[in-house]
C-alpha cells in the first residue's frame, strides 16, 4: 500500500490533461488531407470539385474541434493549393518532353558515349566528365571539349525556357602546392565559369545561366579508387523550366 496521502493522488490526476484524443485526431486529419491531395495530384479533378470537397472537410473538422489548425483553411487557400499542384504537374510534364529530346541528343556525334542525363522532379541534369573538357588540374577548355559544348549549345538554344546552372566538380585530391589553383573550390569554380563564358560566346543569353563550383561535394561515388574519382570529376548542366 502506498504511503502517499489519497488527496495528493487525486490532485495529480486532476492536473493531468484530459484531451489526449486531440493529438490522435489532429494526426488523423492531417493524414487524411495529405492523402486527399495525393489523390488529386494523380487525378483529373477540376478546381471547383477540389474546393467543394475541401470545404466539406473543413466544415466537418470545425464541427468537431475548431482549435485544430487544418480547420482554418479557407476555400481561397484551397484554390491556391490546387493551382500550385497543377503548375507542378505541368512543369514536370513539360520537362519530360524536353528529356525525350535529350535522348536524341545523346546519339549526336561528339557527345555520344560521353553525355549522361537524368530527370528528377522536373530537373534535367546533363553530365560530362571533366576529362572531356579539361586537362588534369587545368580550367582551360580543350579543343575537343569546345566541340562537345558546341553540340550542347544547339540544344540549349532550342529550349530558351530552360534556366541552366553549370556546376563544376572535382575529386578529393588537392592541387599540388605549385598548381595555379589554391584548392578544388577555385578549380571547380573556374571550370564552370569558363564553360559559361564559352556558351555566351556561342550565343546563349547570359541571363539564363549561372556557374557554381562545388569542389568534391556531392560525389557520385566514394573517392576510394582512381576509377571512382574519374567519375566524380565532372561538369553538370542542371536545367529548370523558367516559370513566368
Amino acid at each position: 500500500m502506498s504511503d502517499e496521502p489519497q488527496g495528493f493522488l487525486d490532485q495529480e490526476e486532476e492536473q493531468e490533461p484530459k484531451n489526449y484524443w486531440l493529438m490522435t485526431y489532429a494526426d488523423m486529419v492531417t493524414l487524411l488531407l495529405t492523402f486527399f491531395i495525393l489523390l488529386f495530384s494523380m487525378s483529373s479533378l477540376d478546381q471547383s470539385q477540389f474546393s467543394e470537397s475541401f470545404t466539406a472537410i473543413r466544415a466537418a473538422i470545425q464541427g468537431k474541434e475548431t482549435t485544430i489548425a487544418t480547420s482554418r483553411i479557407t476555400a481561397k487557400e484551397a484554390s491556391v493549393l490546387v493551382e500550385q499542384v497543377q503548375l507542378r504537374r505541368q512543369i514536370e510534364q513539360a520537362q519530360q518532353r524536353v528529356f525525350q529530346d535529350v535522348r536524341l541528343l545523346q546519339t549526336t556525334e561528339g557527345v555520344e558515349g560521353v553525355l549522361t542525363a537524368k530527370l528528377d522532379k522536373g530537373k534535367i541534369t546533363l553530365r560530362l566528365p571533366s576529362e572531356v573538357l579539361f586537362d588534369s588540374g587545368s580550367a582551360t577548355l580543350k579543343p575537343g571539349g569546345r566541340v562537345v559544348l558546341g553540340q550542347l549549345k544547339n540544344f540549349f538554344i532550342k529550349y530558351p525556357d530552360q534556366m541552366i546552372n553549370i556546376k563544376g566538380y572535382t575529386d578529393d585530391v588537392l592541387p599540388s602546392p605549385t598548381a595555379r589553383f589554391r584548392d578544388n573550390w577555385e578549380l571547380s569554380a573556374m571550370r564552370a565559369v569558363n564553360v559559361l563564358r564559352l556558351m555566351v560566346e556561342l550565343g546563349l543569353n547570359p541571363n539564363r545561366m549561372t556557374a557554381t563550383g562545388l569542389a568534391d561535394l556531392d560525389p557520385l561515388l566514394p573517392n576510394t579508387s582512381p576509377e571512382n574519382r574519374a567519375q566524380n570529376r565532372r561538369v553538370e548542366f542542371v536545367l529548370e523550366k523558367i516559370v513566368e
